[in-house]
Protein backbone atom coordinates (compact mmCIF):
# COMPACT_ATOMS: atom_id res chain seq x y z
CA UNK A 1 0.00 0.00 0.00
CA UNK A 2 1.62 3.25 -0.90
CA UNK A 3 1.88 6.12 1.65
CA UNK A 4 -0.12 8.31 -0.21
CA UNK A 5 -3.16 6.28 -0.41
CA UNK A 6 -2.65 5.23 3.41
CA UNK A 7 -2.90 8.92 4.28
CA UNK A 8 -5.77 9.67 2.23
CA UNK A 9 -8.05 6.90 3.71
CA UNK A 10 -7.47 7.92 7.24
CA UNK A 11 -8.20 11.46 6.06
CA UNK A 12 -11.63 9.79 4.96
CA UNK A 13 -12.21 8.24 7.76
CA UNK A 14 -11.61 11.21 10.52
CA UNK A 15 -13.46 13.46 8.33
CA UNK A 16 -17.24 14.12 9.83
CA UNK A 17 -20.01 12.58 7.67
CA UNK A 18 -22.15 15.16 5.18
CA UNK A 19 -25.23 16.74 6.32
CA UNK A 20 -27.16 16.41 3.57
CA UNK A 21 -30.35 17.59 5.66
CA UNK A 22 -32.29 14.85 5.65
CA UNK A 23 -30.97 12.97 8.66
CA UNK A 24 -32.80 12.84 12.14
CA UNK A 25 -30.37 14.75 13.57
CA UNK A 26 -30.56 17.74 11.04
CA UNK A 27 -34.57 17.27 11.21
CA UNK A 28 -34.50 18.14 14.77
CA UNK A 29 -32.14 20.88 14.90
CA UNK A 30 -34.19 22.30 12.27
CA UNK A 31 -37.31 22.04 14.75
CA UNK A 32 -35.68 23.33 17.34
CA UNK A 33 -36.46 27.16 18.01
CA UNK A 34 -33.43 29.15 17.08
CA UNK A 35 -30.98 29.60 20.12
CA UNK A 36 -32.09 26.70 21.69
CA UNK A 37 -29.49 24.64 19.91
CA UNK A 38 -27.42 23.25 23.09
CA UNK A 39 -30.19 23.50 25.21
CA UNK A 40 -31.31 20.01 27.47
CA UNK A 41 -34.60 19.38 28.29
CA UNK A 42 -36.14 19.50 31.80
CA UNK A 43 -35.34 16.00 33.42
CA UNK A 44 -37.69 14.11 35.29
CA UNK A 45 -37.02 15.24 38.55
CA UNK A 46 -38.05 18.52 38.61
CA UNK A 47 -41.53 17.92 37.19
CA UNK A 48 -41.98 14.69 38.90
CA UNK A 49 -41.63 16.56 42.57
CA UNK A 50 -43.93 19.41 41.75
CA UNK A 51 -46.77 17.59 40.14
CA UNK A 52 -46.37 15.25 42.88
CA UNK A 53 -46.62 17.74 45.99
CA UNK A 54 -49.42 19.20 43.83
CA UNK A 55 -51.67 15.98 43.61
CA UNK A 56 -50.92 15.00 46.97
CA UNK A 57 -52.37 18.13 48.15
CA UNK A 58 -55.60 17.73 45.16
CA UNK A 59 -55.93 13.96 47.20
CA UNK A 60 -55.50 15.49 50.64
CA UNK A 61 -58.04 17.97 49.68
CA UNK A 62 -59.99 17.85 46.89
CA UNK A 63 -63.99 18.18 47.20
CA UNK A 64 -66.58 15.91 45.60
CA UNK A 65 -67.63 18.09 42.83
CA UNK A 66 -70.41 15.55 41.36
CA UNK A 67 -72.26 13.29 43.10
CA UNK A 68 -72.00 10.31 40.08
CA UNK A 69 -68.44 10.31 41.28
CA UNK A 70 -69.56 8.70 44.51
CA UNK A 71 -72.89 6.88 43.52
CA UNK A 72 -71.25 5.65 40.38
CA UNK A 73 -68.10 4.73 41.51
CA UNK A 74 -67.22 5.13 45.06
CA UNK A 75 -70.07 3.25 46.27
CA UNK A 76 -69.98 0.44 43.96
CA UNK A 77 -66.64 0.37 44.38
CA UNK A 78 -67.24 0.04 48.28
CA UNK A 79 -70.24 -2.80 47.88
CA UNK A 80 -67.20 -4.81 46.17
CA UNK A 81 -65.14 -3.98 49.13
CA UNK A 82 -67.31 -4.12 52.00
CA UNK A 83 -70.90 -5.63 50.28
CA UNK A 84 -72.18 -2.77 51.40
CA UNK A 85 -73.32 0.58 49.32
CA UNK A 86 -75.62 2.38 46.92
CA UNK A 87 -76.39 1.47 43.67
CA UNK A 88 -78.02 3.49 40.51
CA UNK A 89 -79.95 2.58 38.15
CA UNK A 90 -77.24 2.27 35.99
CA UNK A 91 -75.71 -0.54 37.45
CA UNK A 92 -79.23 -2.59 37.43
CA UNK A 93 -78.06 -5.20 35.58
CA UNK A 94 -81.56 -4.42 33.19
CA UNK A 95 -79.90 -1.17 31.63
CA UNK A 96 -75.84 -2.34 32.42
CA UNK A 97 -74.33 1.70 31.87
CA UNK A 98 -71.56 1.39 33.79
CA UNK A 99 -68.54 -0.94 33.63
CA UNK A 100 -67.24 -2.92 36.72
CA UNK A 101 -63.56 -3.60 34.56
CA UNK A 102 -62.53 0.29 35.67
CA UNK A 103 -63.87 -0.19 38.97
CA UNK A 104 -61.56 -3.47 39.17
CA UNK A 105 -58.46 -1.65 38.04
CA UNK A 106 -59.06 0.74 41.05
CA UNK A 107 -60.14 -2.32 43.35
CA UNK A 108 -56.16 -3.44 43.22
CA UNK A 109 -55.29 -0.35 45.05
CA UNK A 110 -58.51 -0.24 47.30
CA UNK A 111 -58.64 -4.39 48.35
CA UNK A 112 -55.33 -4.04 49.69
CA UNK A 113 -55.85 -0.99 51.43
CA UNK A 114 -58.66 -2.15 52.86
CA UNK A 115 -56.79 -5.00 54.15
CA UNK A 116 -54.25 -2.75 55.65
CA UNK A 117 -56.48 -0.47 56.89
CA UNK A 118 -59.06 -2.64 58.45
CA UNK A 119 -62.26 -0.27 59.68
CA UNK A 120 -60.84 3.09 58.89
CA UNK A 121 -62.36 3.15 55.49
CA UNK A 122 -61.65 7.01 54.87
CA UNK A 123 -58.23 6.29 54.46
CA UNK A 124 -58.91 3.60 51.66
CA UNK A 125 -60.88 6.26 50.42
CA UNK A 126 -57.27 8.67 49.84
CA UNK A 127 -55.46 5.71 49.53
CA UNK A 128 -57.15 5.69 45.75
CA UNK A 129 -56.90 9.72 45.68
CA UNK A 130 -53.32 8.89 46.46
CA UNK A 131 -52.88 6.28 43.14
CA UNK A 132 -55.09 8.86 40.83
CA UNK A 133 -52.88 11.61 41.83
CA UNK A 134 -49.89 9.06 41.68
CA UNK A 135 -51.27 8.47 37.95
CA UNK A 136 -51.60 12.26 37.17
CA UNK A 137 -47.65 13.47 38.15
CA UNK A 138 -46.23 10.22 35.94
CA UNK A 139 -48.92 11.18 32.58
CA UNK A 140 -47.75 14.88 33.40
CA UNK A 141 -44.46 15.03 33.87
CA UNK A 142 -43.62 12.80 30.70
CA UNK A 143 -45.39 15.41 28.97
CA UNK A 144 -43.50 18.39 30.12
CA UNK A 145 -40.34 16.74 29.11
CA UNK A 146 -41.82 15.54 26.19
CA UNK A 147 -42.38 19.18 25.26
CA UNK A 148 -38.79 20.80 26.97
CA UNK A 149 -37.44 17.96 24.43
CA UNK A 150 -38.56 19.07 21.74
CA UNK A 151 -39.82 22.47 22.39
CA UNK A 152 -37.51 24.11 24.58
CA UNK A 153 -37.76 24.99 28.77
CA UNK A 154 -39.48 28.21 28.47
CA UNK A 155 -42.26 26.45 27.23
CA UNK A 156 -42.48 23.43 28.95
CA UNK A 157 -41.68 25.44 32.43
CA UNK A 158 -45.27 27.34 31.51
CA UNK A 159 -46.76 24.09 30.77
CA UNK A 160 -45.49 22.56 34.34
CA UNK A 161 -46.85 25.81 36.19
CA UNK A 162 -50.36 25.69 34.69
CA UNK A 163 -50.64 22.19 35.24
CA UNK A 164 -49.86 22.75 38.80
CA UNK A 165 -51.80 25.44 39.81
CA UNK A 166 -54.70 25.91 37.51
CA UNK A 167 -57.86 25.18 39.51
CA UNK A 168 -59.50 22.66 36.40
CA UNK A 169 -56.49 20.69 36.67
CA UNK A 170 -56.36 20.31 40.74
CA UNK A 171 -59.47 18.93 40.98
CA UNK A 172 -59.87 17.05 37.86
CA UNK A 173 -56.92 14.97 38.86
CA UNK A 174 -57.50 13.00 41.80
CA UNK A 175 -61.51 12.85 40.63
CA UNK A 176 -62.49 8.98 40.75
CA UNK A 177 -64.15 9.32 37.02
CA UNK A 178 -63.74 7.86 33.83
CA UNK A 179 -63.04 11.53 32.03
CA UNK A 180 -60.15 11.87 34.64
CA UNK A 181 -58.55 8.44 33.54
CA UNK A 182 -59.71 9.62 30.16
CA UNK A 183 -57.43 12.78 31.08
CA UNK A 184 -54.18 10.80 31.59
CA UNK A 185 -54.52 8.71 28.97
CA UNK A 186 -54.44 11.44 26.16
CA UNK A 187 -51.61 13.45 28.41
CA UNK A 188 -49.90 10.00 28.25
CA UNK A 189 -50.39 9.74 24.07
CA UNK A 190 -49.69 13.51 23.41
CA UNK A 191 -46.35 13.04 25.16
CA UNK A 192 -45.38 9.66 23.03
CA UNK A 193 -46.39 11.71 20.11
CA UNK A 194 -44.09 14.40 20.73
CA UNK A 195 -41.43 11.90 21.62
CA UNK A 196 -42.23 10.30 18.46
CA UNK A 197 -43.21 6.86 19.76
CA UNK A 198 -46.08 6.93 17.64
CA UNK A 199 -47.36 3.49 18.21
CA UNK A 200 -47.60 3.54 22.10
CA UNK A 201 -49.80 7.08 21.42
CA UNK A 202 -52.18 5.28 19.64
CA UNK A 203 -51.98 2.19 21.79
CA UNK A 204 -52.81 4.76 24.94
CA UNK A 205 -55.56 7.19 24.03
CA UNK A 206 -58.82 6.32 21.99
CA UNK A 207 -58.05 10.20 20.66
CA UNK A 208 -55.62 7.98 18.01
CA UNK A 209 -58.90 6.29 16.64
CA UNK A 210 -60.71 9.62 15.79
CA UNK A 211 -57.35 11.99 14.90
CA UNK A 212 -55.34 9.53 13.13
CA UNK A 213 -55.07 5.95 12.13
CA UNK A 214 -58.98 4.54 12.01
CA UNK A 215 -58.26 0.71 12.36
CA UNK A 216 -56.45 1.49 15.79
CA UNK A 217 -59.43 0.87 17.09
CA UNK A 218 -58.42 -3.16 16.72
CA UNK A 219 -55.98 -2.02 20.14
CA UNK A 220 -58.70 -1.33 21.88
CA UNK A 221 -60.43 -4.64 21.14
CA UNK A 222 -58.94 -6.65 23.88
CA UNK A 223 -59.50 -3.95 26.29
CA UNK A 224 -63.33 -4.24 25.12
CA UNK A 225 -63.63 -7.74 25.42
CA UNK A 226 -61.93 -7.61 29.07
CA UNK A 227 -65.17 -5.26 30.02
CA UNK A 228 -67.63 -7.42 28.67
CA UNK A 229 -66.04 -10.36 30.69
CA UNK A 230 -65.82 -7.84 33.89
CA UNK A 231 -69.80 -6.98 33.19
CA UNK A 232 -70.76 -10.44 32.89
CA UNK A 233 -69.22 -11.58 36.14
CA UNK A 234 -70.72 -8.63 37.90
CA UNK A 235 -74.52 -8.29 35.91
CA UNK A 236 -74.63 -12.43 35.78
CA UNK A 237 -75.81 -11.80 31.71
CA UNK A 238 -73.49 -10.86 28.58
CA UNK A 239 -73.91 -7.06 28.25
CA UNK A 240 -71.62 -4.50 26.93
CA UNK A 241 -71.66 -1.70 28.82
CA UNK A 242 -69.15 0.55 26.74
CA UNK A 243 -72.00 0.52 23.92
CA UNK A 244 -74.95 0.54 26.16
CA UNK A 245 -73.41 3.71 27.74
CA UNK A 246 -72.99 5.19 24.41
CA UNK A 247 -76.38 4.17 22.49
CA UNK A 248 -78.26 5.85 25.64
CA UNK A 249 -75.98 9.57 25.72
CA UNK A 250 -74.90 9.80 22.38
CA UNK A 251 -76.74 7.36 19.51
CA UNK A 252 -80.90 8.33 20.79
CA UNK A 253 -81.15 5.47 22.89
CA UNK A 254 -82.16 7.27 26.47
CA UNK A 255 -83.08 10.13 27.77
CA UNK A 256 -79.75 11.88 29.04
CA UNK A 257 -81.51 15.60 28.99
CA UNK A 258 -83.82 14.04 32.18
CA UNK A 259 -80.94 15.06 34.05
CA UNK A 260 -80.42 18.75 32.80
CA UNK A 261 -79.71 20.89 29.61
CA UNK A 262 -77.28 23.65 29.41
CA UNK A 263 -77.03 26.41 26.14
CA UNK A 264 -73.88 26.65 24.38
CA UNK A 265 -72.00 28.63 26.23
CA UNK A 266 -72.06 25.96 29.63
CA UNK A 267 -68.83 24.65 28.72
CA UNK A 268 -66.74 28.47 27.79
CA UNK A 269 -68.21 29.76 31.13
CA UNK A 270 -67.06 26.30 32.61
CA UNK A 271 -63.31 26.38 31.20
CA UNK A 272 -63.15 30.34 32.17
CA UNK A 273 -63.80 29.17 35.72
CA UNK A 274 -61.40 27.09 35.78
CA UNK A 275 -58.73 28.39 33.87
CA UNK A 276 -59.77 32.06 33.77
CA UNK A 277 -57.16 33.67 30.81
CA UNK A 278 -55.33 30.73 30.06
CA UNK A 279 -59.06 29.60 28.79
CA UNK A 280 -59.27 32.05 26.43
CA UNK A 281 -55.49 31.84 24.98
CA UNK A 282 -56.39 28.13 24.26
CA UNK A 283 -59.21 29.07 22.19
CA UNK A 284 -56.99 31.68 20.58
CA UNK A 285 -53.98 29.25 19.95
CA UNK A 286 -55.35 28.70 16.18
CA UNK A 287 -54.78 32.24 15.42
CA UNK A 288 -51.37 32.57 16.43
CA UNK A 289 -50.11 29.72 14.61
CA UNK A 290 -49.24 31.60 11.71
CA UNK A 291 -46.58 33.27 13.28
CA UNK A 292 -45.16 29.81 14.79
CA UNK A 293 -45.45 28.05 12.06
CA UNK A 294 -42.10 26.60 11.94
CA UNK A 295 -42.09 26.09 15.15
CA UNK A 296 -45.73 24.74 16.55
CA UNK A 297 -47.28 22.78 12.83
CA UNK A 298 -47.82 20.15 12.35
CA UNK A 299 -46.97 18.59 16.10
CA UNK A 300 -48.41 20.81 18.32
CA UNK A 301 -51.53 21.74 16.45
CA UNK A 302 -52.06 17.78 16.31
CA UNK A 303 -52.02 17.28 19.68
CA UNK A 304 -53.39 20.51 20.26
CA UNK A 305 -56.56 20.48 18.43
CA UNK A 306 -58.40 17.91 20.57
CA UNK A 307 -59.35 20.83 22.62
CA UNK A 308 -61.36 22.32 19.46
CA UNK A 309 -62.61 18.85 18.86
CA UNK A 310 -63.86 17.88 22.19
CA UNK A 311 -65.45 21.54 22.57
CA UNK A 312 -67.37 21.21 19.52
CA UNK A 313 -68.82 17.69 19.95
CA UNK A 314 -69.70 18.27 23.90
CA UNK A 315 -71.49 21.22 22.83
CA UNK A 316 -73.88 19.59 20.49
CA UNK A 317 -75.21 17.34 23.22
CA UNK A 318 -77.81 18.75 25.24
CA UNK A 319 -76.95 17.05 28.57
CA UNK A 320 -73.45 18.91 29.88
CA UNK A 321 -71.42 18.00 32.69
CA UNK A 322 -68.43 20.19 34.26
CA UNK A 323 -66.57 16.78 33.90
CA UNK A 324 -67.07 15.79 30.22
CA UNK A 325 -64.44 18.17 29.75
CA UNK A 326 -61.81 16.72 31.86
CA UNK A 327 -59.84 14.74 29.08
CA UNK A 328 -58.72 17.92 27.55
CA UNK A 329 -57.80 19.99 30.45
CA UNK A 330 -53.72 19.37 30.13
CA UNK A 331 -53.71 20.62 26.18
CA UNK A 332 -55.81 23.54 27.64
CA UNK A 333 -52.70 24.32 29.91
CA UNK A 334 -50.62 23.37 26.61
CA UNK A 335 -52.15 25.44 24.17
CA UNK A 336 -52.16 28.67 26.44
CA UNK A 337 -48.55 28.07 27.44
CA UNK A 338 -47.84 28.30 23.58
CA UNK A 339 -49.70 31.14 22.98
CA UNK A 340 -48.07 33.00 25.53
CA UNK A 341 -44.67 31.87 24.34
CA UNK A 342 -45.82 33.03 20.88
CA UNK A 343 -46.06 36.06 22.38
CA UNK A 344 -42.79 38.15 21.05
CA UNK A 345 -43.22 36.40 17.20
CA UNK A 346 -46.58 38.39 17.18
CA UNK A 347 -44.25 41.39 16.84
CA UNK A 348 -41.41 39.99 14.81
CA UNK A 349 -40.07 42.09 11.85
CA UNK A 350 -38.62 38.81 10.13
CA UNK A 351 -36.73 40.89 7.79
CA UNK A 352 -34.51 42.88 10.66
CA UNK A 353 -32.31 41.46 12.40
CA UNK A 354 -33.20 43.94 15.40
CA UNK A 355 -35.76 43.47 17.90
CA UNK A 356 -38.37 46.50 17.79
CA UNK A 357 -39.56 47.88 21.17
CA UNK A 358 -42.65 46.07 21.05
CA UNK A 359 -40.99 42.36 20.94
CA UNK A 360 -39.13 43.53 23.62
CA UNK A 361 -42.13 44.52 25.60
CA UNK A 362 -44.10 41.36 24.88
CA UNK A 363 -41.28 38.89 25.95
CA UNK A 364 -41.01 40.88 29.44
CA UNK A 365 -45.49 40.59 29.30
CA UNK A 366 -44.60 36.29 29.28
CA UNK A 367 -43.82 36.38 32.93
CA UNK A 368 -46.29 38.30 34.28
CA UNK A 369 -49.07 37.06 32.06
CA UNK A 370 -48.29 33.26 33.35
CA UNK A 371 -48.32 34.93 36.93
CA UNK A 372 -51.69 36.69 36.79
CA UNK A 373 -52.88 33.18 35.17
CA UNK A 374 -51.76 31.51 38.34
CA UNK A 375 -52.45 33.66 40.41
CA UNK A 376 -56.67 33.97 39.67
CA UNK A 377 -56.15 30.43 39.49
CA UNK A 378 -55.41 29.40 43.43
CA UNK A 379 -57.53 32.29 43.66
CA UNK A 380 -60.64 30.47 42.67
CA UNK A 381 -59.15 27.10 43.72
CA UNK A 382 -58.82 28.53 47.24
CA UNK A 383 -61.97 29.79 47.05
CA UNK A 384 -63.41 26.47 45.95
CA UNK A 385 -61.85 24.24 49.02
CA UNK A 386 -62.76 26.74 51.62
CA UNK A 387 -66.02 27.57 50.36
CA UNK A 388 -67.50 24.02 50.29
CA UNK A 389 -65.39 21.63 51.65
CA UNK A 390 -67.85 21.14 54.79
CA UNK A 391 -69.63 18.07 53.67
CA UNK A 392 -66.75 15.95 53.58
CA UNK A 393 -65.54 17.53 57.00
CA UNK A 394 -68.67 17.12 58.84
CA UNK A 395 -69.02 13.16 57.45
CA UNK A 396 -65.69 12.84 58.96
CA UNK A 397 -66.65 14.04 62.80
CA UNK A 398 -68.79 10.49 62.57
CA UNK A 399 -66.09 8.79 63.61
CA UNK A 400 -65.68 10.55 66.93
CA UNK A 401 -69.43 9.80 67.81
CA UNK A 402 -69.29 6.22 68.58
CA UNK A 403 -71.57 6.81 72.12
CA UNK A 404 -74.36 7.37 69.34
CA UNK A 405 -74.46 3.81 70.13
CA UNK A 406 -74.37 0.48 67.48
CA UNK A 407 -77.38 0.42 64.92
CA UNK A 408 -77.56 4.14 64.18
CA UNK A 409 -79.41 5.55 61.85
CA UNK A 410 -77.95 8.11 59.60
CA UNK A 411 -80.41 10.24 58.04
CA UNK A 412 -79.85 12.97 55.21
CA UNK A 413 -82.71 15.15 53.05
CA UNK A 414 -82.01 17.44 50.06
CA UNK A 415 -78.16 17.45 50.90
CA UNK A 416 -78.00 13.38 49.44
CA UNK A 417 -75.85 15.09 46.27
CA UNK A 418 -73.68 15.86 48.72
CA UNK A 419 -73.11 12.60 49.89
CA UNK A 420 -69.13 11.80 50.07
CA UNK A 421 -69.26 8.26 50.11
CA UNK A 422 -69.67 5.12 52.48
CA UNK A 423 -66.55 5.25 53.01
CA UNK A 424 -66.96 7.66 55.69
CA UNK A 425 -69.59 6.18 57.34
CA UNK A 426 -68.33 4.35 60.32
CA UNK A 427 -69.26 0.71 61.38
CA UNK A 428 -71.59 1.81 64.60
CA UNK A 429 -74.00 3.13 61.82
CA UNK A 430 -75.97 0.13 60.83
CA UNK A 431 -78.15 2.27 57.70
CA UNK A 432 -77.78 5.38 55.59
CA UNK A 433 -81.64 6.66 54.12
CA UNK A 434 -82.91 9.32 52.59
CA UNK A 435 -85.95 11.56 54.22
CA UNK A 436 -88.26 13.61 51.90
CA UNK A 437 -87.20 16.98 51.12
CA UNK A 438 -88.99 17.48 48.15
CA UNK A 439 -86.77 15.73 45.40
CA UNK A 440 -88.75 14.33 42.81
CA UNK A 441 -85.68 12.31 40.84
CA UNK A 442 -84.85 9.06 41.47
CA UNK A 443 -82.35 8.50 43.95
CA UNK A 444 -79.88 5.47 44.39
CA UNK A 445 -81.07 2.60 46.87
CA UNK A 446 -78.71 0.01 48.48
CA UNK A 447 -77.46 -2.91 46.94
CA UNK A 448 -79.38 -5.69 47.25
CA UNK A 449 -77.68 -8.87 48.13
CA UNK A 450 -81.16 -11.11 48.60
CA UNK A 451 -81.84 -9.84 44.89
CA UNK A 452 -78.42 -10.79 43.87
CA UNK A 453 -76.45 -7.73 44.42
CA UNK A 454 -74.48 -6.70 41.28
CA UNK A 455 -76.30 -8.87 39.16
CA UNK A 456 -79.54 -7.62 40.78
CA UNK A 457 -82.35 -5.93 38.36
CA UNK A 458 -84.97 -4.14 41.12
CA UNK A 459 -88.27 -3.29 39.85
CA UNK A 460 -87.94 0.25 41.82
CA UNK A 461 -85.26 1.12 39.32
CA UNK A 462 -86.36 3.17 36.27
CA UNK A 463 -84.31 5.37 33.42
CA UNK A 464 -86.59 7.88 33.52
CA UNK A 465 -85.68 9.73 36.73
CA UNK A 466 -89.30 9.28 38.54
CA UNK A 467 -89.11 8.99 42.09
CA UNK A 468 -90.05 5.30 43.55
CA UNK A 469 -92.13 5.56 46.19
CA UNK A 470 -89.54 3.17 48.62
CA UNK A 471 -86.40 5.49 48.41
CA UNK A 472 -87.77 7.57 51.60
CA UNK A 473 -87.73 7.03 55.57
CA UNK A 474 -90.98 6.85 56.46
CA UNK A 475 -90.73 7.57 59.81
CA UNK A 476 -88.31 10.21 60.46
CA UNK A 477 -88.41 9.57 64.14
CA UNK A 478 -86.62 6.40 63.70
CA UNK A 479 -82.89 8.97 62.51
CA UNK A 480 -80.51 9.11 64.90
CA UNK A 481 -78.36 11.00 63.37
CA UNK A 482 -79.08 13.98 60.70
CA UNK A 483 -76.99 15.76 58.10
CA UNK A 484 -78.40 19.30 56.70
CA UNK A 485 -77.43 22.69 55.69
CA UNK A 486 -79.10 25.27 56.96
CA UNK A 487 -79.09 28.22 55.02
CA UNK A 488 -81.23 30.23 57.30
CA UNK A 489 -83.70 30.69 55.14
CA UNK A 490 -87.35 31.85 56.20
CA UNK A 491 -88.48 28.36 56.64
CA UNK A 492 -86.70 26.82 59.65
CA UNK A 493 -84.54 23.69 59.25
CA UNK A 494 -85.40 20.34 60.92
CA UNK A 495 -82.25 21.13 63.04
CA UNK A 496 -83.21 24.83 64.75
CA UNK A 497 -85.75 22.37 66.82
CA UNK A 498 -83.65 22.12 69.59
CA UNK A 499 -86.18 19.91 71.70
CA UNK A 500 -85.15 17.34 69.34
CA UNK A 501 -81.60 17.59 67.83
CA UNK A 502 -78.53 18.49 69.49
CA UNK A 503 -75.51 20.00 66.88
CA UNK A 504 -72.37 17.74 67.06
CA UNK A 505 -70.74 20.11 64.67
CA UNK A 506 -71.54 22.60 62.07
CA UNK A 507 -69.31 24.25 59.48
CA UNK A 508 -69.39 27.27 57.13
CA UNK A 509 -70.79 26.59 53.71
CA UNK A 510 -70.89 29.53 51.37
CA UNK A 511 -74.42 30.37 50.22
CA UNK A 512 -74.35 30.74 46.56
CA UNK A 513 -77.62 32.12 45.65
CA UNK A 514 -76.96 35.31 47.96
CA UNK A 515 -72.73 35.42 47.36
CA UNK A 516 -71.50 37.76 44.69
CA UNK A 517 -70.24 36.26 41.95
CA UNK A 518 -67.17 37.74 41.67
CA UNK A 519 -66.24 37.29 45.40
CA UNK A 520 -67.62 33.63 45.86
CA UNK A 521 -65.48 32.97 42.43
CA UNK A 522 -62.27 34.28 43.56
CA UNK A 523 -61.14 34.43 46.72
CA UNK A 524 -59.92 38.34 47.33
CA UNK A 525 -57.77 39.31 50.73
CA UNK A 526 -60.30 40.80 52.90
CA UNK A 527 -63.11 40.99 50.50
CA UNK A 528 -64.01 36.98 50.04
CA UNK A 529 -65.68 36.55 54.25
CA UNK A 530 -66.85 39.78 54.18
CA UNK A 531 -68.63 40.08 51.25
CA UNK A 532 -69.98 36.51 50.92
CA UNK A 533 -72.88 34.64 53.05
CA UNK A 534 -72.58 31.79 54.76
CA UNK A 535 -74.69 28.87 55.87
CA UNK A 536 -74.22 26.38 58.21
CA UNK A 537 -73.48 22.34 57.29
CA UNK A 538 -74.18 20.89 60.49
CA UNK A 539 -74.24 17.16 61.70
CA UNK A 540 -76.95 16.66 64.58
CA UNK A 541 -77.77 14.25 66.69
CA UNK A 542 -81.62 13.30 68.14
CA UNK A 543 -81.49 13.96 71.80
CA UNK A 544 -82.87 11.09 74.43
CA UNK A 545 -86.64 11.09 74.69
CA UNK A 546 -85.96 11.93 78.63
CA UNK A 547 -84.23 15.15 77.41
CA UNK A 548 -86.63 16.37 74.30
Amino acid sequence: MSLSSARQRRATAASPPTDDGYSKEAKDRRRRPSGEEEEEGIRWFLPFLALGLLRHMSASSNLIHDCDEVFNYWEPLHFLLYRSGFQTWEYSSNFALRSYLYLFIHALVAGPASMIFGEHKVRVFYSVRIFLGLISTITETVLVVALSRKYGKRLACYVLAMLCLTSGCFFASTSFLPSSFSMYAVTLSSALFLLENYAAAVSVAAAGVILGWPFSILVFLPITVLSVIADYYCYGKWTASVFNLLKYNVFGGGESHLYGTEGPSFYFKNGFNNFNFAFILALLFLGFVPFARKKYVPDLLIVVSPVYIWLAFMSLQAHKEERFLYPIYPLICVAAAAVIDTFPDFFHDKYSSEQSIFEKIAKGLRPLILGFILCASHSRTFSMLNGYGAPIQIYQHLEHHEDTGPGSVLCVGSEWHRYPSSFFIPSYISEVWWIDDGFRGLLPFPFNETLGGTTAAPSYFNDKNKASDEQYLKDIGACSLLVELDLRRPYPSRGSDLSTWETLAALPFLDRELSPALYRSFFIPHRWQQNNVFGLYKLLRRLPTDQA
